[in-house]
């Protein structure tokens, strides 16, 4: 498809520059099936939408400060780390790279150093870390929280990021993007959830800095997404597949738990357990095994996640709504409003 067809004006200060406080308060777009008029509402109406026999399902990743400005000689080189490959090395979008050679040793602060081993063909580094230390705990000291380009290019990073930019879910270090459906709930939300009788579950997919990459061919045939990795349990899968047959809806709440559920299910619908990784890309045309329902945030314009709410929903459909809500001034983006997206069944 043409990408052009996924285009939209955002006025810049729909942005959300920090999130609503408390999160819960964020309000949220109920988009329901083709035809019915758009509702509205907030975040903490989502008991009340949902019912006995419904259950959520959340990414239990934890964002890791993977943002690290360093020198290699004279030159500054800016590295943001977006995938494992093992215990010591990652790779990296790399800031200035054209001054990079492999072999050569990057210092960042705090006496964290790392040899830039080989190029990517996209472009990225895989970086080595030295020493002995768990990467994790080098970036606690020498890194920062890797906040989207369209907020970091407005403001800088500071303390309150390193718990705004997080969900009360985090449990998994691995991210280096949050899965910013989940960062709207609270303890007082999960409690009135579990009130309405509606289930949880969570799973794991590191999301990677590419989810932030522009897409840069005309056509969405072009487009190579970049893998992350994700993780289903047995135990999980079976509970999810009981669900659905026993008529209840599995709402995905974030794209990344979406595309990995999807990832996990057969032609069949079910939901088989998963560890690896995923690249999968959804555009109109998809056929959705998993899942009933989405909760989201509002995506940037000719990006793989406007692509794959139009996929659930249609794109005039999605069209309208985004215009709908840059009408109504909804905030957009990770530290924006939610919508609550249902398809027909």
């Amino acid at each position: 498809m043409r990408v052009d067809l996924f285009d939209f004006e955002l006025p810049p200060e729909r942005i959300a520059l920090r999130p609503a406080k408390p999160r819960d308060a964020a309000r949220m777009l109920l988009v329901d099936g083709p035809d019915a008029p758009f509702a509205d509402l907030g975040v903490r109406d989502l008991p009340r939408l949902l019912g006995p026999g419904d259950v959520l399902v959340f990414n239990d990743t934890r964002v890791i400060p993977a943002q690290l400005e360093g020198r290699r000689g004279e030159a500054r080189i800016g590295a943001t780390l977006h995938k494992r490959i093992d215990l010591r090395r990652w790779q990296a979008f790399v800031k200035n790279a054209k001054r990079l050679r492999e072999g050569d040793t990057v210092e960042f602060p705090a006496g964290v150093s790392a040899t830039a081993e080989t190029r990517a063909a996209d472009g990225s580094w895989t970086l080595a870390f030295h020493g002995d230390e768990p990467v994790e705990v080098l970036l606690e000291r020498a890194g920062t929280m890797p906040l989207p380009p369209y907020i970091a290019g407005k403001r800088g990073t500071d303390a309150q990021d390193r718990e705004d930019y997080q969900t009360i879910f985090a449990r998994e270090d691995g991210a280096v993007a949050a899965p910013t459906a989940a960062l709207h709930f609270t303890p007082e939300l999960l409690a009135a959830l579990d009130e309405a009788g509606v289930g949880r579950e969570t799973l794991t997919l590191h999301v990677g800095a590419g989810t932030f990459l522009p897409v840069k061919v005309d056509d969405t045939a072009d487009h190579a997404m970049h893998a992350e990795f994700g993780r289903i349990e047995q135990e999980t899968a079976d509970r999810l597949n009981a669900v659905r047959a026993a008529g209840g809806r599995v709402i995905a709440v974030g794209t990344t738990s979406l595309r990995l559920l999807e990832s996990a299910a057969g032609e069949d619908g079910i939901i088989r357990p998963f560890a690896g990784d995923t690249s999968i890309f959804i555009t109109p045309g998809y056929r959705f095994r998993a899942i009933d329902g989405l909760m989201t945030n509002f995506h940037l314009p000719r990006s793989t996640l406007f692509m794959l709410v139009s996929a659930l929903m249609g794109v005039e459909r999605m069209q309208a709504a985004y215009a709908h809500a840059i009408a109504e001034q909804y905030r957009f983006y990770s530290y924006g409003d939610s919508s609550l997206l249902l398809p027909a069944r």
